[in-house]
């Protein structure tokens, strides 16, 4: 099947089916597009707007505030914020001077932020002040030298600058933090920060990034992105979009940037064709719409949630959606009655596409223009090999519509797992990617998930292991027994729900687990509904049949 490539008779015509990549770091997709585009609005924050020239002065600031603090080339730099121009410039500011950048949720609590840290080894953090307070209570705990601090407000026009301290007073958001060493204030550091280049030599196989992910185990891992593996799979999304004009089209930057998904294909790559990036820091249906309405957004790369959202907004009638074009789907399943009615609403083209943290992400996509199949994760890219071997033994390759894992090769993999050698040894065998999902494909080359990652929950475009949750839910000291499921729900793409079995002559309620889980996990993660059983259904050698709940739970909702 990986020499055939029978999938390239379905690409659209003007794809590829190999690519050239260029040989170089990263950053320097923003100093070419500073080159090409200098005037041309790179970011635009709530009206805000800043050019591509300004951008790249503001990240070689900051390039030479981490020199000035100590920062050397290979020192892990965590960045915990939202889609904002910090986010952007603080990405590529740390990549100039060879530092492995360390995505960090922001709606992590305080124990995964320590695990992160600890398993990464970073010494420096910029986050939100809205975040210290959960930084602040860690910091002994882990290499943490130095915490960068910066605002909303920083970057927002005049007007809303003025406003913001009441809004936040009024929303009990309002924070105040001492920024003195090891704090420190990130427009302080900016303003002291010499302009010019960094002259640090970064190489295409030196490490550009540590993606953390749970993995199948539920174990957090840092996935080791190389900047050859990033650039890579920015060409392979660009090249899938051969419509794609330089310097002409509008990002709409809602889904997150410390998501791999939202930092290829909407960040590197509006960067790498000169685009205008609509920054918005969180979902809210009403400001994505006015967003696009405002800016006229190109290209909108989402989750399915967010179309849902947009497919049922009560006013969505009052909005001009026209200027959309492409839109591509990813973090789980796209339904076509989702895709149909995004599409009659927009005009434009809404596909779904595949992928996974450890192949930088995307590897296959549906045809955006051409011929796509319903329930498909489309075409694997220009370059990226598939093959389909039996689940048992793994050395078996199987033929058309034979299910079995999904193994990938192409530049786009992964270079390892942070400081685990047999992590990584198992997941990458002979350069082949074994995902853990299973698949099958047809004989146009179209791929299909038929199961995702064993027991892993996809809630809201986040990947959620339910082996964390449970670990969580077993320190209850009422709790005998606790199984975690993923329940399809409409929205969510799954619920989460927790089955417990409670120590004898013990009494709980829902409520009792669900604000103890809101101790130790982020808010996506806290399971939505708990039910409590004498038993859990169980194999004869006591493994827990997920199965078994998830088809109970599907009949008594009528599915």
């Amino acid at each position: 099947m990986n020499t055939e490539r029978p999938w390239l008779k379905s690409y659209e015509p003007g794809i590829p089916s190999t690519l050239k990549y260029p040989d170089m770091p990263l950053q320097q997709f923003l100093t070419h597009a500073a080159e090409r585009f200098p005037n041309n609005p790179a970011l635009f924050f709530f009206s805000n707007k800043i050019t591509y020239k300004k951008l790249d002065e503001l990240s070689n600031r900051f390039a030479n505030a981490l020199i000035a603090l100590g920062v050397k080339k290979g020192d892990r730099v965590a960045l915990m914020l939202p889609n904002c121009p910090q986010a952007v410039f603080t990405y590529y500011g740390a990549l100039r001077i060879g530092a492995i950048v360390v995505q960090t949720n922001p709606l992590y609590v305080e124990r995964e932020i320590e695990v992160q840290m600890k398993d990464s080894g970073a010494e420096t953090i910029v986050a939100l002040d809205l975040f210290f307070p959960r930084i602040k209570n860690i910091l002994a705990n882990t290499n943490l030298k130095r915490v960068i601090i910066t605002g909303v407000k920083d970057y927002l026009p005049p007007l809303l600058k003025l406003l913001y301290p009441i809004k936040a007073l009024l929303e009990g958001q309002l924070i105040s933090v001492d920024k003195t060493p090891p704090v420190y204030d990130l427009l302080k550091l900016l303003n002291e920060a010499k302009t010019d280049s960094p002259s640090i030599k970064v190489l295409p196989d030196d490490t550009a990034l540590l993606q953390y992910t749970g993995g199948t185990t539920g174990v957090p891992k840092g996935v080791i992105l190389t900047h050859r593996n990033l650039i890579a799979n920015v060409i392979q999304c660009r090249n899938w979009m051969p419509s794609l004009k330089d310097g002409k089209e509008i990002f709409l930057g809602v889904t997150p940037f410390f998501h791999v998904f939202g930092m290829t294909a909407i960040m590197n790559l509006g960067i790498y064709i000169g685009a205008a990036l609509v920054l918005l820091p969180r979902f809210k249906t009403k400001d994505v719409l006015n967003a696009v309405a405002k800016h006229k957004t190109t290209i909108f790369i989402g989750v399915e949630a967010m179309y849902v959202a947009i497919n049922n907004f009560s006013k969505i009638k009052k909005y001009d959606l026209s200027s959309i074009k492409i839109c591509i789907s990813g973090a789980g399943t796209l339904h076509v009655e989702v895709q149909n009615k995004f599409e009659s609403l927009t005009g434009g083209k809404l596909v779904e596409g595949y992928g996974l943290s450890e192949a930088s992400p995307v590897t296959h996509c549906n045809p955006i223009y051409g011929k796509r199949v319903k329930g498909s994760i489309g075409l694997p890219f220009p370059d990226v090999d598939i093959k389909i071997v039996d689940v048992e033994t793994s050395r078996k390759v199987l033929g058309i519509n034979e299910i079995g894992e999904l193994l990938i090769k192409g530049p786009q993999v992964m270079k390892g797992y942070w400081n685990k050698p047999d992590e990584t040894a198992n997941t990458i065998r002979d350069g082949w990617l074994y995902t853990g999902d299973v698949a099958r494909m047809d004989e146009d080359g179209f791929f299909y998930i038929e199961e995702r990652k064993k027991d892993m929950i996809k809630t809201v475009g986040e990947n959620v292991y339910p082996k964390e949750i449970e670990e969580v839910i077993f320190r209850h000291h009422k709790v005998q027994d606790v199984v975690v499921v993923g329940i399809p729900d409409e929205f969510k793409g799954e619920m989460i729900k927790a089955y417990i079995v409670l120590k004898h002559g013990e009494t709980a309620t829902a409520e009792e687990i669900i604000e103890y889980c809101k101790k130790s996990l982020a808010k996506f993660k806290v399971p939505k509904e708990v039910e409590f059983r004498k038993e859990l259904p169980k194999t004869m050698i006591g493994k827990v049949l997920r199965r078994v709940l998830k088809d109970e739970e599907m009949r008594k909702r009528g599915k």
